[in-house]
């Protein structure tokens, strides 16, 4: 007994051509699923617009990481904004340095200069203090988020 009929309007060749897109589909959905699940090396991607966390432990000093900048590089009282990175390293007093995310507790902006004792946010006009990242001027309410960096050999990189 078939299920359909003539006086349905729907014939056996469209079901079936139906069902092979419905399957060509799915199969081509899930093969391209599987390419963006992961990333040439084979870590998960990072969403779009979102900050690079990192996976796993953090790299011992050296370990192939660049270092960001030279100790010399970091005005005292000051600092420096690496956008790239998403970091901004300070130096609240002589050869103290000290490393905070750029991006902005109030409104997820990139902060963008270092100056008069203050990490400053473009936005909406946020500034933390360079030597513990607290806020010095609203209206984030919450401090940046410290980062770890050490200093070798007059370098300074992310640990």
């Amino acid at each position: 007994m078939s299920v359909l009929s003539a006086s349905s309007g729907v014939t056996r060749r469209t079901v079936v051509t139906a069902a092979g897109a419905v399957a060509v589909t799915a199969l081509g959905g899930c093969a391209a699923y599987g390419r963006a699940a992961t990333s040439p090396g084979g870590s998960p991607p990072t969403p779009a617009g979102s900050p690079a966390a990192p996976a796993g432990s953090p790299p011992a000093p050296g370990a192939g990481v660049a270092p960001l900048a030279r100790t010399s590089d970091i005005p005292v009282g000051g600092g420096v904004v690496f956008p790239d990175a998403q970091v901004v390293i300070t130096q609240p007093r002589p050869g103290r340095f000290v490393a905070f995310s750029a991006v902005c507790t109030h409104q997820g902006c990139v902060v963008n200069e270092v100056a008069d004792g203050t990490i400053n946010c473009p936005c909406h006009g946020s500034r933390f203090a360079v030597a513990d990242g607290s806020v010095s001027k609203g209206p984030a309410r919450r401090p940046l988020p410290p980062v770890q960096v050490a200093e070798q050999d007059g370098a300074l990189q992310l640990v």
